[in-house]
């Protein structure tokens, strides 16, 4: 039995209203969540899971790592399908919190649910990859909808995040059959002697907590330290980022440098901005 935090990244865009899959690809894909956190959470007593959503004004995290699927399906009821997905920043969001998860022997997974067509390319995405990869994070892709445009950027995050066959890409195009069974009798839920490990991550709990009215749906009071660990990356970030509009032209040269470095600066800037969307959005609410 593997010891595992896992967070599920979903996608609430416009597109998942479709019924090209039963009953919706939403709905669908609510049913594999079902599926994958009753699978994780039997297969070890300690393992943990977790869910965001990655549309919208920004992404935002259902719930913290936990064992209560109470709390994901009722976050999962409210929420909405607006806009499209931003697939860069809702893994930064899911590595972030794997990052402070309470217990650091358990190994890291993301898995991705890709129901629409994504923007980020396979560069791009073989970057983010890499970093993942460097920070023992395992991520598995579950491809369906929107499959033949999305192959090739999203096999470039496979092939680069795997280590040791610990990810993997399952691509399910429509079929009279389930979603959550196609899952289920994949290579994503099947047992393993090694995969994504327990990397070095800051301090911090994270325990299981609701999304509504807060930044990037953390609440403060469930899950403190992830709060302020999300908190202080935005100020360093804000801060920055003045300086960084007057450097621009100097931080391109270094960039040409070492590409992975400006891509994880491209990354913290994204989660930066989402964040501050989200705060003036809960001080408008709160007038």
């Amino acid at each position: 039995m593997v010891l595992e935090a896992t967070m599920l990244v979903l996608d609430n865009s416009e597109y998942m209203r479709n019924g090209d899959y039963t009953p919706t690809r939403w709905d669908a894909q609510v049913d594999a969540v079902n599926i994958v956190f009753d699978a994780k959470t039997n297969s070890h007593p300690e393992n943990m899971v977790g869910c965001l959503t990655m549309a919208g004004k920004s992404p935002e995290v259902l719930a913290t790592l936990t064992q209560d699927m109470g709390k994901i399906l009722a976050a999962l009821h409210s929420s909405k399908l607006i806009g499209s997905s931003d697939l860069a920043t809702g893994i930064n969001v899911a590595s972030l919190a794997l990052k402070h998860r309470q217990n650091k022997t358990q190994r890291q997974r993301i898995i991705l649910f890709v129901g629409s067509p994504i923007n980020d390319t396979s560069e791009s995405l073989a970057r983010i990859a890499r970093k993942l990869k460097k920070n023992n994070v395992a991520v598995d892709v579950v491809s369906f909808g929107e499959v033949e445009g999305n192959e090739e950027a999203l096999r470039a995050l496979i092939e680069n995040v795997d280590n040791g066959g610990n990810s993997h890409l399952l691509t399910i195009p429509p079929s009279p059959q389930l979603l959550s069974d196609l899952i289920l009798s994949s290579p994503i839920l099947m047992e393993e002697g090694a995969g994504g490990g327990s990397g070095e991550g800051g301090e911090g709990g994270a325990s299981g907590g609701g999304g509504g009215g807060f930044e990037f749906g953390v609440d403060p009071s469930m899950d403190p330290e992830l709060a302020m660990a999300i908190a202080l990356s935005r100020g360093g970030d804000v801060e920055d980022n003045a300086q960084a509009q007057h450097q621009e032209g100097r931080a391109t040269v270094a960039g040409a440098n070492d590409g992975d470095e400006d891509v994880e600066m491209s990354e913290e800037e994204a989660i930066a901005r989402a964040i501050e969307m989200s705060l003036k959005e809960d001080e408008e609410n709160a007038k």
